[in-house]
């Protein structure tokens, strides 16, 4: 079975959608009407803004949703997904690739859940931080033994989590985990503590905008981030979209299941190859592809 692989924020690039803006009428046709429903030119800073410009969070995620979703829409008859899955927000871009929500919809929400993020963001100093060479548990014992919030955030590969919360807490957290064994613990460039209990103000407005959008059965089902499992009911679908924000996102164990549920290869669309290497460290037999 063929499953579809969508990023999340962290892929951006200097002039990423460029080619396909200039070189299909559907593209160019999409990201035109993005300009439009945003209420300004996306288009400008992805193909040519600095670094530091696709970095704001209001862009960032509308960038890389855009850059997913029309990169699928130009594959044509080819893109035939049997199951998908998206990192964080690459999972609203997994939603349009299976036809559960529509591209202006999928848009709209992503352009309020980075906003609803960027002041959540501000309300507290929250940061990231990656650890590497330790076991799950070892990382969520110590995050649990750590006075302030901090959580596994991200399940991204065996040996390679991401935790969360307040600044001082993930600073704490990262000495904590290097005197227990990690290869390294570092605090990553984020604006905020995404997928931890600091993103309730978030979760509660983007709640609202979820709740008030129509979504659709699927064509094939979305191994969401909180479940890790198949889902193709659009009520179960809108429930774990909220809960998304402040809940870990499992994608060792999603692409786990996905395999024992019969996934033979995996194809990231959007820019640049985090997934495919996070799947080949998830599972070396696997076939992977970048679209």
């Amino acid at each position: 079975m063929k499953a579809y692989v969508f990023p999340g924020q962290g892929a951006q690039f200097t002039g990423m959608g460029k080619d396909l803006y200039e070189n299909s009428e559907l593209a160019k046709e999409l990201f035109e009407k993005a300009n439009e429903i945003l209420g300004f030119r996306i288009t400008d800073i992805m193909f040519e803004g600095t670094a530091e410009e696709l970095k704001e969070t209001k862009v960032t995620q509308p960038a890389v949703f855009l850059h997913s979703v029309i990169l699928a829409k130009t594959l044509g008859e080819s893109f035939q997904p049997e199951m998908v899955a998206g990192h964080s927000l690459g999972e609203f871009s997994a939603l349009v690739a299976n036809g559960a929500l529509s591209f202006e919809d999928g848009l709209k929400l992503v352009s309020q859940r980075a906003i609803a993020m960027q002041k959540a963001c501000e309300i507290k100093p929250s940061t990231m931080a990656a650890v590497l060479g330790l076991e799950d548990k070892i990382v969520e014992d110590v995050c649990a033994s750590i006075d302030g919030v901090v959580v596994a955030a991200n399940y991204n590969c065996p040996g390679q989590l991401v935790i969360s919360g307040e600044t001082s807490a993930v600073e704490q957290a990262c000495e904590a985990m290097k005197a227990a064994g990690a290869k390294r613990a570092l605090l990553l460039p984020v604006g905020g503590a995404f997928h931890s209990p600091m993103m309730e103000p978030a979760r509660e407005e983007l709640a609202q905008a979820i709740e008030n959008t129509t979504f659709s059965t699927p064509i094939c089902p979305v191994y969401q981030n909180v479940t890790a499992s198949a889902v193709s009911s659009a009520d179960e679908i809108k429930k774990n979209l909220i809960i998304q924000l402040t809940a870990p996102v499992k994608w060792t164990q999603s692409v786990q299941q996905m395999i024992a549920d019969g996934a033979t290869s995996f194809t990231e669309v959007g820019p640049g190859k985090v997934l495919v290497g996070l799947v080949n460290k998830i599972d070396k037999s696997a076939a992977t592809f970048s679209a």
